[in-house]
């Protein structure tokens, strides 16, 4: 069988049960995307150096948010296998043991940004007037790493167990409840102070709020796919905890790695200059809108590829995969092309100085050519080769092609061959590109496909 019909599914319902799963998690994705988005347009009108605050201290933010990513993730390969099984007590265990962690790490974050906010920003830049306004940002975030961590690990482990309407719903409404709030305590409307980068932090913890409230409160309370009560948060999961260690943990690890590599980019970025730090700021949110499909079908091909898995039928997850691949070819194409047409008026609607904005278009060129690449590794990494418990070898990838190939040479890039935006950024992402080409490799050889034990086995 030739690779381009390997690529394209047999059973053609294949592509209406993804889409299925897909679509209401790709919609949540543009929907926070768009909270970011605004977030950084209306605090964008404050003035440059705001704009880049809330952009660092955000990216110490997303080390947790990935973190919680990489906690949930690990549980929803977890849950979606034992949902095929029918496993409703190991379901539980998995989710009780994801949120001790979760709760856990929240509050290092927590200590870390009460005691530490200033040197948290020193990090990212020397730039005084950027590190006095991204710590007034930090100081009013603190609360918001539990409510972010609970809600952010309830919808994907719900995700897992086809319940992603809820979230969904959740996350337009708090869409609009945080651009209203932002629009009052940024500039002071409706009789609130002008607070500024202190505003966007607070329209953030309103939102989280009103997301902490519903989607837990439907876990707890009503869901019965999972069965999760506030008791089980307490029931003894050590006949499971030697499993979810050896599936999680690793996944971890890997986006924990990553979130380090995204800050130490963020360094290198940092220390460039401000002008290159606000026009990064831009083109985040562009790629992150670019890829929320790509992020739609990453945990459907994790989940279905579990429960797949779950049902005992290897051959059928194995022609899966090589379907999801040909989706995430069709979907990088899709992201660059995203990109390129919509890269003028986003950088247009900033109010950004003419050097600014000729480097946010360099880095646009830049991030549509990575994702041609990004997209097929995502859909592979974080969802097929996950679903199937390969997170071993996945943390190594991550590793191996970080810190050995994109950091050095990102870095060369920048610090000695002082390379235009387009090639600095470039090489920062190669691991991307390296990453794509492995995982044909990787999925070819079938070695991907793990076994999951239960308790009861354990």
């Amino acid at each position: 069988m030739s690779i381009l019909n390997k690529l394209i599914a047999k059973d053609k319902s294949f592509y209406r049960v993804v889409a299925v799963v897909a679509f209401p998690i790709a919609l949540q994705s543009l929907i926070t995307v768009g909270v970011n988005m605004m977030d950084t347009i209306m605090v964008g009108r404050v003035g440059e150096t705001e704009l880049s605050a809330v952009s660092l201290a955000n990216t110490f933010i997303n080390i947790y948010h990935i973190l919680c990513m990489g906690l949930s993730m690990g549980a929803s390969v977890m849950v979606s296998r034992f949902y095929g099984m029918k496993n409703q007590l190991d379901m539980r265990k998995s989710v009780a043991i994801m949120f001790r962690l979760t709760i856990l790490i929240a509050s290092l974050f927590v200590l870390f940004t009460l005691f530490a906010p200033e040197m948290i920003m020193r990090i990212y830049t020397s730039e005084e007037p950027i590190i006095e306004k991204g710590v007034e940002y930090l100081r009013w975030s603190v609360v918001t790493y539990y409510l972010l961590g609970l809600s952010l690990t309830s919808t994907i482990v719900l995700r897992a167990v086809e319940k992603a309407r809820i979230p969904l719903y959740t996350s337009i409404a708090a869409f609009f409840i945080n651009i209203g709030a932002n629009y009052a305590f940024i500039y002071g409307h409706f009789g609130m102070p002008k607070m500024g980068v202190a505003g966007a932090a607070v329209g953030t913890l309103i939102a989280r709020l009103f997301e902490f409230a519903v989607i837990c409160g439907f876990l707890f309370f009503k869901d019965d796919s999972i069965g999760f009560r506030v008791k089980d948060l307490f029931i003894k999961t050590g006949d499971l905890v030697r499993e979810y260690v050896r599936i999680s943990i690793p996944v971890l690890i890997s986006d924990g790695i990553l979130a380090l590599g995204n800050n130490s980019v963020a360094m290198v970025i940092g220390r460039i200059g401000g002008d290159f730090v606000a026009a990064n700021a831009v083109t985040t949110v562009v790629q992150q809108m670019s890829s929320v499909l790509t992020q739609g079908f990453s945990q459907a091909g994790s989940i279905i590829t579990g429960k797949t898995l779950g049902e005992g039928d290897r051959e059928r997850a194995q022609d899966q995969g090589y379907a999801f691949l040909g989706v995430g070819f069709l979907l990088g194409l899709f992201s660059a092309a995203v990109i390129l047409l919509i890269s003028g008026p986003v950088i247009h609607s900033y109010h950004l100085s003419e050097h600014t904005a000729g480097i946010a278009a360099q880095l646009m060129d830049a991030i549509a050519i990575i994702m041609l690449f990004q997209a097929t590794n995502s859909i592979m990494t974080k969802g097929v080769l996950r679903g199937g418990g390969d997170t071993k070898v996945l943390m190594l990838a991550d590793n191996v092609f970080l810190w050995v190939a994109s950091l050095p040479l990102g870095m060369l890039a920048g610090f000695v061959l002082h390379l235009p935006a387009f090639w600095i950024y470039f090489f920062l992402k190669i691991d991307q590109v390296l990453k794509a080409i492995w995982c044909v490799y990787r999925l070819n050889s079938g070695k991907w496909i793990k076994r999951i034990k239960t308790s009861a086995e354990s």
